[in-house]
């Protein structure tokens, strides 16, 4: 449409101040994840959807009912200092007969159960092997500037190097794409959703996921309101996007798994105010040092 001359030098203004608008928002969505980005790593795509293969974790089931400690606050710890080395022992064997496993040749199910108990059993085998400390934070790897272990290669696939990064943030993420992988994965805090009871299981991943997803959200440590202000856990800030994804927003993702307690209490929140985390080691036998 051919626009008056009078009015062109208003138009111009409106159709900067729209781009710039364009520009904040866009920039602010950029922003909202504060945690490391998805990054597909391609060479994990692999799979046979025909396949049948499943995996037996019971060997990682025996470790957790001996060392896994349900405490009283609902946090579930593990007894570093109680465990043993023919129990350490028992646990490296697993993730070394998970690494020399050709998982590509795996179906979707079963390849997800087996990345995260890869997951779950090297971050305990990690803490064990740098026990007493007082945080995952600690355990020196990744280099001087890193904070934590995770972007340090402690495990080998199929003959590739791979980190716990890897796994959550190029593997598990990108390819599944299903919120609810952040509560069966455990970063050794207390902040973090519990270490399951169980290994996971190929043929039980929805009902492991959505017990664990409930268990977190209506714990203090994944939702909290106090005089109407909504504390989220911080893993709901460093990947918001994954929220965002699969039920619009953050706080539309809790009350998809509130019980009615928690329902309740969010009944007219609709803004975050806070967040917080605990990175203090989930040790079972002390302060850890």
């Amino acid at each position: 449409m051919h626009m008056p001359p009078s009015l062109r030098p208003v138009s111009s203004l409106l159709t900067t101040a729209v781009a710039a608008a364009s520009l904040f928002l866009a920039a602010s969505a950029a922003l909202a994840d504060t945690g490391p980005r998805p990054d597909l790593w391609p060479r994990w795509q692999t799979h046979d959807p025909a396949s049948e293969k499943r995996l037996d974790p019971s060997a990682f089931d025996a470790f957790l009912a001996k060392y896994r400690v349900m405490g009283a606050d609902g946090v579930v710890r593990i007894a570093y200092g109680a465990v043993t080395q023919a129990d350490k022992s028992t646990l490296q064997s697993y993730i070394d007969e998970l690494s020399g496993v050709p998982i590509s040749t795996y179906d979707r199910d079963a390849q997800f159960a087996y990345w995260i108990n890869l997951y779950n059993a090297a971050t305990i085998d990690l803490i064990l092997d740098h026990y007493p400390l007082d945080s995952i934070v600690d355990v020196p790897l990744g280099g001087f500037f890193s904070f934590g272990p995770w972007g340090a290669d402690i495990l080998t696939v199929e003959g590739q190097a791979i980190s716990l990064n890897d796994i959550e943030h190029r593997i598990l993420r990108p390819i599944w794409q299903d919120s609810r992988v952040h509560y069966v994965i455990n970063c050794a805090s207390i902040g973090c959703p519990n270490v399951p009871a169980l290994a996971l299981r190929a043929d039980d991943l929805d009902r492991t996921m959505e017990a664990a997803a409930r268990a977190y959200v209506n714990d203090p440590r994944g939702a909290r309101v106090e005089d109407g202000a909504l504390t989220v856990s911080s893993i709901y800030v460093w990947f918001e996007s994954d929220f965002v994804r699969s039920h619009g927003s953050v706080i539309a993702h809790l009350r998809a798994f509130a019980d009615p307690e928690t329902r309740e209490r969010l009944r007219g929140i609709e803004t975050v105010s806070d967040d917080a985390y605990d990175w203090s080691l989930n040790d079972a036998t002390g302060s850890g040092r």
